[in-house]
């Protein structure tokens, strides 16, 4: 089979040498190919290295999450990354909109998560029984009812940011599964990420444009 011209989605790429890619993901793609089909990061893969051997995702983002998303070229980037997560010597940095938020202006999330399933699907829940999981939090801007936080993932639990705003009372903007839909989707972004290699390799992407608008409403400047 051919390889196609042209790459799936726009290919925005925040760091890149013959080792590692770190790509801009854009809101509604997901990391893997699903079961409904459509584009997925992994679809990409052909235009980022012709080498049999790989590309491979080092970590995930959820598919409504846009941003830092690291990919290896060569096998042992991958297994360097993967233990730099596993160790947590790695840095994820995210950017979420709140709604309400809190009263203070930083602080720490410590809530175990625990997958839970029944005849709807499947979501985490905060639950003793759970992995420990645990976010740092900081208020970077607000207005009377939203909040502009940046938070920092010291376990990487699936949908960690969300599920921890949601059980303090702060849904994220846009969380159709743990807060209320909004027009402009899911306002999380992977902000920044730091791989601990020799020298660091550090990447920072934009907000999308959906998030922008909020963002403005909470003091920021693009």
């Amino acid at each position: 089979m051919s390889r196609p011209s042209t790459p799936p989605f726009l290919l925005t790429l925040l760091y890149q040498d013959q080792h590692v890619v770190i790509l801009d993901k854009p809101a509604g793609i997901p990391a893997h190919a699903g079961p409904k089909g459509g584009a997925s990061v992994e679809d990409c893969f052909p235009f980022l290295s012709r080498r049999k051997d790989g590309p491979w995702l080092a970590h995930r983002l959820d598919t409504e999450t846009s941003g830092c998303l690291a990919i290896a070229l060569r096998k042992q980037p991958l297994l360097a990354m993967q233990q730099a997560f596993a160790d947590k010597t790695a840095q994820k940095t995210y950017w979420a909109v709140v709604h309400g938020g809190p009263t203070e202006q930083s602080g720490t999330i410590d809530l175990p998560l625990l997958k839970q399933s029944d005849r709807t699907g499947w979501r985490m829940v905060v639950n003793q029984q759970g992995a420990t999981s645990r976010t740092s939090w900081r208020v970077l801007g607000r207005t009377d009812s939203l909040c502009w936080l940046e938070l920092s993932l010291h376990t990487g639990r699936t949908h960690q940011a969300r599920v921890h705003c949601a059980a303090m009372g702060w849904p994220i903007l846009g969380d159709t599964l743990y807060g209320t839909p909004h027009p402009e989707g899911l306002h999380l972004l992977a902000r920044s990420l730091t791989l601990p290699f020799s020298p660091p390799i550090t990447a920072t992407a934009s907000p999308r444009p959906g998030m922008e608008a909020a963002l403005n409403q909470c003091g920021w400047v693009k």
